[in-house]
């Protein structure tokens, strides 16, 4: 498991995107080529051209250990994202862990579809590194507003059903 900026490798040319998606579990197939261009189009959107991000997808055990060993949070969660700018402002250089496996759980909770569970996974990662936060609830109302709005756009834009 790499979860040190060192992981991601930039792009010199700083007009250009660099986005890679290592699929490391079994819970769900999904289709890797999709989710990129998805997140392409998100990142685009929301972080400009020259975005580095790297998307791992993983079990719930990897995101156990993930979870507790940076958060120092019990158990599997949805989506943890890092940040690895090194000052406010300056182009986007992060990493998200997304568990499909929750997803799953969560769409039957919320009686959604776990794809569109997982792009919101993604949208909400990239959010956070817009500067949306999900503490105070004031700021959870504003946060799930916005995901539920880019999650609408890029649903018209891209069939999740093909994820």
């Amino acid at each position: 498991m790499r979860t040190t900026a060192a992981c991601i490798k930039c792009d010199p040319r700083r007009d250009r995107m660099t986005l890679t998606i290592v699929n490391r579990q079994r819970a769900r197939k999904i289709n890797v080529r999709r989710l990129k261009e998805i997140t392409a189009a998100l990142l685009a959107e929301l972080a400009g051209p020259a975005a580095v991000l790297e998307i791992n997808l993983v079990g719930p055990v990897q995101m156990a250990r993930v979870n507790t060993g940076f958060l120092q949070h019990e158990g599997p969660t949805d989506v943890i994202t890092f940040d690895y700018r090194e000052k406010p402002g300056a182009d986007l250089h992060s990493e998200l862990f997304i568990c499909p496996a929750v997803a799953q759980t969560q769409a039957r909770e919320f009686g959604t579809d776990w794809r569109s569970e997982l792009v919101r996974y993604v949208i909400h990662g990239l959010l956070h590194l817009q500067g949306y936060d999900d503490h105070a609830p004031a700021d959870r109302r504003r946060m799930k507003l916005a995901e539920g709005r880019w999650l609408r756009t890029i649903s018209r834009r891209f069939p999740l059903s093909k994820l």
